[in-house]
């Protein structure tokens, strides 16, 4: 039994955030954060009305006409985000108290960048065992309420965004699905990308422990390294080369980081898909937004041999090979 993927979705808030609009709050120019990062705008939603469990719920129904599946017939869900709407529960539970569903079991992941690979691997892990069908998987990101924006906050602030992107992956005798998924972790580096405490706790003398920091030079320097680590992998162990690749999406973290990994296995511009310049970075939710485009754009056809990879915070990393 495989595991496919048979419908995507995604939401992100409507107010456009500007790099321009960042030059009047913080010390910073759009040209340093094109440079950067390649990111020229990216959206913020109300932390209430766009939350993550709200946002989820959005994508997750435009997933599920994609699929063309009764919410009904979903038997599991798996939510990813690193800023819930509580510390707890979970949003798994709220999006399936907003989608009125029976008393499926809901799953909740913390993997933040890396999120979305973590969640496959979950997915088709269940799929194959047979234990279920119809698993509807869900990455959402409320960001923007976390993030300092002044110029002491700019090198995290710049960076990141709010939105969701979500999927319904199915069993099926039919020859596509997940093939495989590679992951990753090295905790020896989990302080160079974190958030120690939630607003509130902790105290400012410690380094503003209750913001987001990130040591951005050690973050790049490992990306691009275990990024390919990944890749290769799923490569070898599919018996395939870079040119067999149809579809590469690499985790918005950086336009640097994905070019970087293009050059080095010689992808055309056709085989790699980015949108960091418009959303910024949304963490687990980047690659099922992306994905959710490229199809609506017909960039993902049936056959199509497809790539995910991501790498954050934790140290975490993976990659997903998908058969359309």
């Amino acid at each position: 039994m495989n595991a496919a993927i048979i419908g995507v979705g995604h939401h992100v808030p409507d107010n456009v955030v500007t790099n321009k609009d960042l030059e009047k709050v913080m010390e910073t120019s759009d040209e340093w954060i094109k440079e950067r990062s390649g990111i020229k705008e990216r959206r913020f939603g109300d932390a209430i009305e766009e939350s993550s469990s709200r946002m989820g719920y959005k994508a997750a129904l435009m997933a599920l006409q994609d699929a063309k599946i009764d919410k009904h017939d979903i038997d599991l869900i798996i939510f990813s985000t690193l800023n819930p709407d509580y510390f707890f529960p979970g949003c798994g539970v709220l999006l399936q108290r907003d989608l009125e569903l029976k008393e499926i079991p809901a799953l909740d992941i913390r993997q933040q960048c890396s999120g979305f690979v973590y969640g496959l691997s979950v997915a088709k892990a269940y799929i194959n065992s047979g234990m279920y069908k119809n698993i509807l998987f869900v990455c959402s990101e409320q960001q923007s309420a976390m993030l300092d924006l002044t110029t002491r906050g700019r090198n995290i602030s710049v960076l990141f965004g709010d939105g969701a992107g979500a999927v319904v992956i199915s069993a099926t005798i039919e020859d596509k699905g997940i093939l495989s998924t590679h992951l990753y972790s090295e905790g020896a580096f989990a302080e160079e990308l974190t958030l120690k405490y939630l607003q509130g706790k902790g105290t400012v003398e410690e380094k503003d422990d209750n913001l987001p920091f990130m040591n951005g030079p050690m973050v790049f320097k490992h990306a691009v390294l275990r990024f390919s680590q990944a890749i290769n992998e799923g490569l070898i162990v599919n018996n395939l080369k870079p040119e067999n690749l149809d579809l590469f999406i690499p985790h918005q973290a950086n336009l640097r980081i994905a070019e970087f990994i293009q050059k080095k296995l010689n992808l055309t511009d056709n085989q790699v898909y980015n949108n960091i310049e418009k959303y910024g970075n949304t963490t687990s939710a980047s690659i099922p937004i992306a994905l959710s485009e490229a199809k609506k754009k017909g960039k993902v056809k049936p056959g199509d041999m497809v790539c995910f990879a991501a790498f954050g915070s934790g140290f975490t990393w993976g990659s997903a090979f998908v058969k359309w």
